[in-house]
Formats: structure tokens, C-alpha cells, sequence
């Protein structure tokens, strides 16, 4: 096995090709479309609460699955694209096995860049987990295991949520999890990232002592990058002594590893339930 290259020996082009997932998974524009169309499917379904507000930006909705159980845990998941791309309405089809395994699920949409800068969606996601816990708290109910998740992007955003109240666990999927090498990339045209971001906004330079536990997905076919970024991002939490499973999804690249979500008996669904205490 050919040794990884340094991110910091990597000019500006060889960088960016490290972390162009798209690029690397030739039918990631097809699996797109097919979560797309079977998240359209669930959409259209009754029973579901559909685009609920939790701000004043069009894309500050949140839909919200249930799956009948009473009490239920709830699974918030963030969608990915780079903080640029994509929309919640594309990943409605992620709930189907966490609603199958008695959870509900809520999926969050947030502004984008460059409308939106990082330090700005953070506060949006931070803003819609605060709206989910007190729509359970008007409606007279106990609080209840909250769990975050999030593929890609949604992956850094939900590393980040593990810090706040509002989150008991997390379920970080092929994410990002420090920013110093995104402020290398064309990714960086649009974020315009700032040094200040980079290091509050990077999950692995902004540990703290909370001892919520947390699951690091990657796929054993991903991008050698955002499998480093995986590794190094669970040793540092394990090194402090945070509760943390580092999990590899064997075969799986970065857009297939969400199947394991998608699917009821996927491994990433049953980590899901199990972190929610289902």
C-alpha cells in the first residue's frame, strides 16, 4: 500500500482532488437521483410535517418522519454537499431505516454558500435542533434522546452539534472534521473561509470535555483524505478519553456508505438505534 500523501506538501489543484468526492465515485449523479426520486415518494406520503419553520431563511425548514412509537427517540439528520450543494428534500429516503428500527426522524435544511458563511450554518443548525426540542416541550413531552447525524458536510456539522445541550449523541459520516485543508481547496472560493473559522469551527481543535458519545463512519473505498480526516478526528477524541467508535463501512465509497443508513438492518441504521437507546 502506497503510503498517504501530506495534505500540506499538496499544491492548490493536487488538493483539491483529495477531497473532490464526486469526482472520484463515477455513479454518485445517479445515486443522487435515485435518493431524490425515493425521497420524494416518502415526502408525498401522509403523516409527515412537512418545511417547519426554525428561521427567517427559505431553506430554514425542517421535515420531521414519525414512526408511531411513542416516546420515540428522534434522529436529526444534516444532508451534505460541501456546505454549497444539495438540499433536505433529496435525503428524505435516510430516515426509512431509523423509522423502521422506532425512531423519528427530523432532516434539516440550512442556507448555503456563498449566501451563507460556515460560522452562520453552524448557528442555523444549532437554531433548528433548539426549534425540535421546543416543539416537544410545547407539546407537554418528556425530553427525549436526541441523536444528530450527517453525511459529508452534514458529517462536520454534526461533530460540531455534539458540543451543545440540545445533542445527546452523534453519528458522523464521511465528514470533515478539520477545515485547515478545505481552506486549500477551490471548496474555498465559496466558503471564504476565515483562520478564525478554521479553528472554531473544526471539530478536532474544539473538543470539549463532554462526554456524549459519538460514532466516526467512513468507507473502506473513500477518498484516502476523508479517511484520514475519520481516523485522525476519532484517536483525538479517544486520546481525551471521549466515548468514540471509529466504524469502517467495508466496500462502501461516499455516497454508497449512506445505503447503510437508508436500509433498515444497515449497519449505520442499527448504530443510529443504538446510540438513541431504540
Amino acid at each position: 500500500m502506497r503510503p498517504e500523501a501530506d495534505w500540506r506538501t499538496l499544491d492548490r489543484a493536487a488538493l483539491s482532488r483529495a477531497y473532490d468526492n464526486t469526482g472520484a465515485v463515477a455513479d454518485s449523479a445517479a445515486r443522487l437521483a435515485d435518493w431524490a426520486a425515493r425521497s420524494a415518494r416518502l415526502r408525498a406520503a401522509p403523516g409527515h410535517a412537512l418545511d417547519i419553520p426554525y428561521g427567517p431563511g427559505p431553506r430554514n425548514r425542517i421535515d420531521l418522519f414519525a414512526c408511531g412509537r411513542r416516546h420515540a427517540p428522534l434522529l436529526a439528520f444534516i444532508h451534505g454537499g460541501y456546505w454549497q450543494r444539495n438540499a433536505k428534500e433529496g435525503f428524505a429516503c435516510m430516515a426509512e431505516g431509523p423509522l423502521a428500527l422506532g425512531m423519528d426522524v427530523a432532516l434539516i435544511g440550512y442556507t448555503l454558500a456563498p449566501e451563507a458563511s460556515l460560522t452562520r450554518i453552524a448557528d442555523e443548525i444549532r437554531a433548528a435542533l433548539g426549534t425540535l426540542r421546543a416543539r416537544d416541550a410545547v407539546a407537554g413531552l418528556a425530553r427525549r434522546r436526541l441523536v444528530v447525524s450527517g453525511w459529508s458536510a452534514g458529517g462536520h456539522l454534526a461533530a460540531l452539534a455534539l458540543a451543545w445541550p440540545e445533542v445527546d449523541a452523534a453519528l458522523a459520516v464521511s465528514g470533515v472534521f478539520d477545515l485547515a485543508p478545505i481552506a486549500r481547496t477551490t471548496l474555498d472560493d465559496a466558503l471564504r473561509l476565515t483562520p478564525d473559522e478554521v479553528e472554531a469551527l473544526s471539530p478536532i481543535r474544539t473538543m470539549t470535555e463532554r462526554a456524549a458519545p459519538l460514532v466516526v463512519a467512513h468507507g473502506a473505498r473513500e477518498l484516502p483524505e476523508l479517511q484520514r480526516q475519520s481516523r485522525a478526528y476519532a484517536e483525538a477524541r479517544a486520546q481525551r478519553d471521549l466515548p468514540t467508535r471509529l466504524q469502517a463501512i467495508a466496500g462502501a465509497d461516499h455516497f454508497s456508505i449512506l445505503e447503510a443508513l437508508r436500509a433498515p438492518g444497515g449497519t449505520l441504521a442499527r448504530a443510529a438505534a443504538e446510540l438513541a437507546g431504540a
